[in-house]
């Protein structure tokens, strides 16, 4: 059962704050303990923000504190957002990257192994985890997601990959600066970040559904396909086994949707036959629900 129904409501308020305030605790945990004890760079502007303070610390002797070197690099990223993307999701990203920092300065050191290839893999995917839970509530992390989503908003593209791209070049640097390994392992870290944020990311996912139902009911399903604000199109056929004419309706949806559809179809016509198919790209008019 989906408990944020993004109606923004009162009840959908706290519930994304009390999502937001926990994704951002897990990212801090996770900086403090998987990804210091293995000296690693998360990619991103946190791991931009740890390389600052990493060349400041190694050719300064001067330690600064996370949350506003944080806060200043997120600042362009945020009003792009804000103009392409929509206002509250930045406002409530804008939350999130405060409370990132905050926790991260905040937060104890807590060393949970010393072994660099499960940190990577181990931290990469709690990393993902805590950003999926952001966009499940339609918010982010900050930073490059605010790229990778108004990409995706704009050009209807998995942008994921791409920022993964980015972070390579930003963990290459590091590499020269830090010396090769630390670096190596951080692109494992990235990459398992990025794969559990595709698998989980809820605008990222979408399904195919071949409807087969007979013709008394074709109008009352396609009802309920208008009603999630995607089309359909309609396919005459013949039943091969007792030759009764159906219609098959086929339809893409995101894949949230896929549950409580084929319930709703199953409920109208109990001799529907639903087949579900993922779909791994979608080329043309697509609907996107508004991160709003």
């Amino acid at each position: 059962m989906n408990i944020f129904s993004g109606k923004n409501t009162w009840q959908d308020t706290l519930i994304r704050v009390l999502v937001i305030a926990a994704s951002s605790l897990i990212i801090a945990l996770n900086l403090k303990s998987f990804v210091q004890a293995g000296d690693l760079f998360p990619g991103g502007f946190t791991g931009l923000t740890r390389l600052i303070q990493r060349v400041c610390l190694e050719n300064f002797s001067i330690e600064l504190p996370f949350a506003p070197i944080n806060l200043t690099l997120n600042a362009v990223p945020a009003i792009i957002s804000f103009l392409l993307v929509g206002k509250r999701f930045t406002l409530y990203s804008c939350l999130s990257i405060a409370l990132t920092s905050i926790f991260t300065d905040l937060v104890p050191s807590i060393a949970i192994t010393e072994d660099t290839l499960l940190i990577c893999i181990f931290g990469g995917m709690i990393n993902g985890f805590a950003i999926s839970l952001c966009l499940y509530v339609r918010a982010t992390s900050g930073g490059t997601d605010f790229i990778a989503i108004a990409l995706s908003e704009r050009k209807n593209i998995d942008a994921w990959n791409y920022i993964l791209c980015g972070n390579v070049i930003m963990l290459m640097i590091a590499g020269m600066l830090f010396g090769w390994d630390k670096a190596l392992y951080s692109i494992l870290f990235q990459y398992a970040s990025t794969q559990v944020i595709r698998m989980m990311d809820p605008d990222g996912r979408r399904s195919t559904l071949l409807i087969v139902a007979e013709k008394d009911h074709v109008e009352e399903i396609c009802e309920i396909i208008r009603q999630t604000h995607h089309s359909a199109t309609l396919i005459d056929g013949v039943g091969m086994y007792n030759g009764t004419p159906c219609t098959m309706i086929y339809s893409v949806v995101e894949d949230s949707l896929v549950r409580s559809l084929s319930h709703q179809v199953r409920q109208v016509d109990q001799k529907a036959f639903v087949n579900v198919l993922r779909t791994e790209k979608v080329v043309g008019k697509f609907y996107r629900r508004p991160r709003d």
